[in-house]
């Protein structure tokens, strides 16, 4: 947003304006009630659209939650400054976060977290906070109540008039979505709470988009691979296994196929999307790919590096349940609408957590001093 140009827009034929660095828009209401519909549309000065736009200054970027994802986005956006990239979460930040501005927030306290994006004139939300698949289907009430209490997030975004990124998954498809490959645009009906969430997410924040012109963004993300993921019986877990014992038990069948991601790829597609110009964008929820494979292709490629390896394969009922799940996304709109390429096939993965690991096992064997 630019300095000293702030306007309310409801309406989406004056976006063209806003992308061509003319229009600011700010949202406003009475009270914080979000049934008011008292929107109110300000003037904008005809003398600043017709000068030069004055250069746009870096965003002020919350991030709710401290998981992976959330602590890799804030390393890639510092190229904003340190100072404009705020980290928060209702628990205490690991040592190596400790250079990051951190503030404690619950997405469940409107009031606490209004304040914070008021007082550090936040320009950029990005909202990981969620409870998870697995510990979501073990106790759906919390699940309930923190996920979608994406509506405080909704709410304060269109409020303070900030640029909303939440992400999407692909546990947002269903057994009836297309599955090779899954559209932007499809049937979803998901089967569990996390996926239900999700899609309800995307919908709200559509909806406010186009009634109310909130700039709301949001990416499905695949699998996403990071070494610094602990292995537990997942994709990550064969990298370990094959440096370790040689050996991998999968509780997949080999034939598994299902999209993944690098998780520096992950981070880039973010950051990229959030730069792009809201006029490029066709769609307020976007597909990202990398690549798609099976445990035996990944294997394979493991053994170019450690040829004695070997996996057994048992399936478990459980986690087979992914036979739903898309096998591939069609991403052709992201690449089309804001340039997203992935720069991590198969066998830059492969050779990437190798390496990565080791380095790991390495730092923790000879801690620097």
């Amino acid at each position: 947003m630019q300095p000293g140009v702030r306007v309310c827009v409801s309406n989406r034929m004056l976006l063209s304006l806003f992308c061509h660095g003319r229009l600011g828009r700010t949202l406003k209401r009475p009270g914080c009630s979000f049934g008011s519909s008292a929107w109110q549309m300000s003037r904008w000065n005809n003398q600043d659209i017709q000068n030069p736009a004055p250069p746009q200054e870096n965003p002020r970027v919350l991030i709710t939650g401290l998981g992976q994802l959330g602590v890799g986005l804030a390393e890639m956006l510092k190229q904003y400054g340190t100072e404009n990239v705020i980290l928060s979460d209702i628990k205490k930040p690991p040592p190596h976060v400790s250079n990051s501005p951190f503030v404690y927030a619950d997405v469940l306290d409107y009031r606490h977290l209004r304040e914070l994006i008021v007082n550090n004139r936040v320009t950029w939300l990005v909202h990981y906070s969620a409870l998870l698949s697995a510990v979501g289907e073990a106790n759906v009430a919390l699940a309930r109540k923190i996920n979608i209490t994406l509506h405080n997030v909704l709410d304060l975004a269109l409020e303070n008039c900030l640029r909303l990124f939440v992400p999407s998954t692909i546990g947002a498809f269903g057994p009836s979505s297309p599955r090779d490959p899954a559209p932007d645009l499809c049937v979803q009906r998901p089967r569990t709470i996390y996926g239900v969430s999700k899609v309800h997410g995307e919908l709200m924040g559509e909806y406010l988009h186009h009634k109310y012109g909130l700039d709301f963004r949001c990416l499905r993300y695949p699998g996403v691979i990071s070494v610094n993921t602990p292995p537990g019986g997942g994709t990550t877990q064969i990298f370990h296994d094959a440096l370790s014992t040689g050996h991998h038990e999968c509780y997949l069948r080999a034939d598994t196929r299902l999209p993944m991601m690098h998780i520096s790829d992950c981070h880039r597609a973010t950051v990229e999307f959030m730069q792009a110009p809201e006029c490029q964008l066709s769609l307020r929820t976007y597909n990202i790919a990398a690549m798609s494979f099976t445990p035996e292709e990944v294997a394979q490629e493991i053994r170019k590096h450690l040829p004695h390896l070997t996996v057994t394969y048992n399936p478990d009922s459980v986690r087979q349940t992914i036979d739903s799940w898309p096998v591939r996304f069609d991403d052709s709109n992201a690449r089309r609408d804001w340039g997203w390429a992935p720069a991590f096939g198969l066998e830059e993965l492969v050779s990437d957590m190798l390496i990565s690991i080791r380095e790991n096992k390495t730092n923790e064997a000879f801690p620097k001093s």
